[in-house]
């Protein structure tokens, strides 16, 4: 079980990893069907070739939102309430059959207007094995105080 971190336990510098993932054929067949995406890029070999790429490439969102699961599944995870905003660039191709991982850094916290919420502001990449920065940006998450109780408004 992950330590779980409200926002008065968070200061801005905070850095951890999360685990790794392998991404298979499967994540990227599975992605286009819940999106709609059958993009030939992500889903034909020779189109993808056609390009420049050596073989066709997983959506870039399907990267993101792995890291986003890879975050939640961390030995320190955060009491979010919700993703408030995501600035995301995608720096180089992730391909089916790489490891990858995730970097988060809390680059700065406040709280919200009423006080009663805080607002995280990640830096955060998703790197394959061998280190190289697949994807990179931010992402404003809303979490918890101590002083609030779950459900309260």
């Amino acid at each position: 079980m992950s330590e779980l971190l409200f926002y008065e336990d968070i200061h801005p510098g905070l850095s951890f990893e999360t685990p790794g993932l392998t991404v298979t054929d499967a994540h990227i067949v599975q992605f286009a069907g819940l999106s709609g995406d059958f993009f030939a890029l992500h889903m034909d070999d020779d189109f993808a070739r056609s390009l420049g790429f050596p073989r066709r490439v997983a959506h870039g969102l399907l990267g993101l939102i792995l890291l986003d699961g890879l975050k939640n599944r961390a030995e320190k995870s955060f009491a979010s309430v919700a993703s408030l905003s995501w600035n995301w660039n995608f720096r180089k191709p992730l391909f089916a059959g790489e490891r990858i991982s995730g970097r988060l850094t809390v680059a700065e916290k406040r709280l919200t207007s009423k006080g009663n919420r805080g607002i995280l502001t990640l830096a955060l990449e998703l790197r394959n094995a061998q280190g190289e920065i697949l994807q990179d940006g931010t992402n404003l998450l809303l979490v918890r105080t101590r002083a609030v109780e779950p459900g309260a408004a």
